[in-house]
């Protein structure tokens, strides 16, 4: 007898999240105990709306076509699920032959997993998760799928901001990176540089207290010395009382609307050093670009999509798919991936390591660039590279 597959967005979409979708659509088509592969069209709240579409029922090119779509092709949503939902569940998906629940998201997406996995442990239901975050916060697995292109992004980002800069050295520029409480995507703009003295100049991650005069100081002295300055900072910075330098213009739940920190800290420069400054907010832009998707995020979430559904048709329930670093003779890249337990990914945040970080806490450590580089695809410079016409004139 053939069973049916369903898969939940969950959160906010990523570059490669479609790419996740299309890994599971694969997998089922190799697999004769799947018949159909249903879309939850429009998040967890599908579910019990039972607004479930056959994806399997779209031609190969039209489904090829994910790898390369941002955002989700099948939605994705923040509702809050009771007790009841939970409860009501497991009857939908038998009415619908559905043995195999895969869910994609972050945290809280892991957290639903979970619930959904324990509401439905007493039926031959299996319940997965597919690891999904550009924040990179899910504990335990190496990385998420959605970071690298995250990832690349705002290195691409800062490092042609850093280049305008250069050639106009005259002002400061301030660039806001989403992440709320974990400092991986700011961090990451540190893959610009291609020799030390180019963009970003300081970077600041919320794991660790902004100090304003401290950050005035190293942008005074930064602009004495190159007259242009790029400075990269998280959307979520706190101040040495654990408070937002910036308060939320809004905040419910787990959702919070942050003012623009890059803004407040321009004018802070203006004001207090009378150095001309400006702010950028990419925002969701660094999610949702597919130019600069990384090849590698794209096949990794890919894979993180059959597994999951080999995973289930294998028999386990109540786990994540997450990647595990492998340590290599000659330091090159190699992952392999694990189920791990939902338990230890519920709610859970990674932040940044110390060891990643530099002692003034104002940039990163050689040890992140190592790490993180991997990721984005190979060195942005060879992508990029301005070095050969810069100083042309």
């Amino acid at each position: 007898m053939a069973f049916n597959v369903l898969v939940i967005h969950g959160g906010g979409p990523t570059a490669v999240m479609n790419a996740s979708l299309y890994g599971v659509l694969e997998e089922a088509k190799r697999n004769k105990e799947i018949d159909k592969v249903y879309g939850a069209m429009g998040g967890s709240q599908a579910i019990l709306r039972e607004r479930f579409l056959d994806l399997l029922q779209f031609p190969e090119e039209k489904l090829k076509l994910l790898l390369q779509t941002p955002a989700t092709a099948i939605g994705s949503s923040r509702y809050a699920l009771t007790e009841e939902d939970y409860r009501t569940m497991p009857a939908i998906f038998k009415k619908y032959n559905i043995r195999y629940v895969l869910l994609n998201g972050g945290n809280g997406t892991m957290d639903t997993c979970g619930r959904i996995y324990q509401a439905c442990k007493e039926e031959d239901i299996r319940v997965v998760g597919i690891p999904k975050t550009i924040d990179n916060d899910i504990a335990i697995t190496d990385h998420t799928p959605g970071y690298g292109s995250a990832a690349r992004y705002i290195a691409a980002t800062t490092a042609e901001v850093g280049e305008d800069v250069k050639s106009l050295p005259i002002h400061v520029c301030i660039i806001e990176a989403m992440g709320r409480n974990a400092g991986w995507i700011t961090a990451a703009s540190a893959l610009a540089r291609k020799q030390p003295q180019d963009a970003p100049h300081l970077i600041y991650l919320p794991e660790y207290p902004f100090h304003e005069e401290e950050f005035l100081e190293d942008v005074k002295r930064l602009h004495e010395e190159k007259g242009g300055v790029v400075v990269v900072v998280s959307e979520g910075l706190k101040n040495e009382k654990g408070e937002p330098i910036v308060p939320p213009v809004f905040q419910t739940g787990r959702a919070t609307y942050y003012g623009d920190v890059s803004s407040h800290l321009a004018n802070l420069v203006i004001k207090r050093l009378g150095i001309k400054a400006r702010s950028e907010k990419p925002g969701i832009c660094g999610r949702a670009s597919i130019a600069w998707q990384s090849p590698v995020d794209q096949d990794e979430a890919r894979m993180a999509g059959r597994e999951a559904l080999k995973a289930a048709v294998r028999g386990e329930s109540g786990v994540m798919i997450g990647f595990i670093r492998d340590e290599t003779p000659d330091d090159s890249y190699q992952i392999h991936v694990e189920s791990i337990p939902i338990e230890r990914v519920m709610m859970y945040e990674r932040v940044m390591p110390d060891v990643y970080v530099n002692e003034r806490r104002n940039d990163v450590t050689e040890e992140f660039v190592k790490w993180c580089r991997p990721l984005i695809g190979g060195k942005l410079r060879d992508f990029i590279d301005f070095s050969d016409y810069y100083y042309m004139q």
